[in-house]
């Protein structure tokens, strides 16, 4: 999990000068290799790796515009997906989706732009291994923001109508875009909205790996055993801004500062460390998580564009 979540910060580390060449000294959006909105996940890494521990292969995720740290998480390629953020002819989708539109199908995951867009197809998948007889599980992950959408309701209602293997997670950066979540929702917490579709509902405190593991753990042995669906509620922290290039002049004073104290890398280290990993097999690992996300980049970096007629393929008349 520590490993994953390196290669996850990193993978970003990365990103954020490639993102911005081109785009100075005004900055400009559409200009450079990496063109349009970038939004990134720092801070964001337990809820995906606590989760995806517990995955196969065969299990399906569907997962924001903030994807990177769950695709990592999940298994999706590191070079097919850099390939497919800088619009590489050999990314995942041919270079025509970009960071908010991944999809691989080898692992099963996908995530979309539109606010819990993917909860529908989640619930989909999680049918489609129930009438298979299989004991395959779906997970949605979500932001804060999206469990005021009708989605949300609506596929909560029908996946504990069906009993389908289904889990939502909800991570809770507290902000949607700038706007924060006691601005915008009426309950404490999003995880007692589960009760009202007959559901378990967890709230996981305090952007805890391990408590993330133990709750998602039981929640997805609950969906293989026939139990239905689980509600996930994570409180976790976004380092960076809604987008790059967000002045973030909606964070009140102090506000930044304090969450990078708790930068859940560092933190999560040092738990390690106090449990007695050696402080040499954790650089170990950080090395290699690092050489293996450099190596994506410059993989991506080499490869070769999508040819001007590629436009008219993958398209239905």
């Amino acid at each position: 999990m520590y490993e994953t979540m390196v290669a996850s910060r990193h993978f970003e580390d990365l990103i954020k000068p490639a993102y911005f060449e081109g785009k100075q000294p005004v900055f400009n959006m559409a200009k450079g290799p990496l063109p349009g909105e970038m939004h990134l996940s720092d801070g964001q890494e337990p809820c995906a790796v606590g989760v995806c521990a517990h995955l196969r292969p065969a299990d399906a995720v569907t997962a924001t515009h903030r994807p990177h740290h769950i695709a990592i998480a999940k298994g999706v390629n590191l070079k097919d997906m850099a390939s497919e953020i800088f619009g590489r002819a050999n990314g995942l989708s041919g270079g025509r989706g970009g960071h908010m539109h991944l999809f691989d199908p080898r692992v099963n995951f996908c995530c979309s732009g539109i606010i819990a867009q993917g909860m529908g197809p989640a619930v989909g998948a999680a049918m489609a291994a129930k009438l298979r007889g299989t004991d395959d599980v779906a997970v949605a992950f979500i932001g804060e923001g999206a469990a005021n959408q009708g989605a949300f309701h609506e596929t909560l209602n029908l996946a504990a109508v069906w009993k389908a293997p289904v889990i939502f997670v909800i991570e809770d950066n507290a902000y949607g875009i700038s706007v924060s979540k006691r601005q915008a929702t009426a309950v404490e917490g999003n995880a007692e909205r589960a009760a009202a579709y007959g559901m378990p509902g967890h709230f996981v405190p305090d952007n805890d790996p391990d408590e993330v593991f133990k709750v998602a753990g039981q929640a997805i042995e609950r969906a293989r055993g026939g139990g239905g669906p689980s509600l996930i509620e994570i409180e976790t922290i976004r380092l960076e801004g809604h987008f790059m290039g967000d002045a973030e002049g909606y964070r009140p004073e102090g506000e930044k500062t304090s969450l990078q104290e708790k930068d859940p890398i560092t933190r999560y280290r040092a738990r390690l460390e106090s449990a007695g990993a050696a402080a040499g097999d954790l650089d170990a690992l950080e090395e290699g998580a690092r050489s293996r996300v450099a190596a994506a980049f410059e993989h991506a970096r080499q490869s070769a564009p999508p040819k001007p007629e590629d436009a008219f393929t993958t398209v239905f008349a």
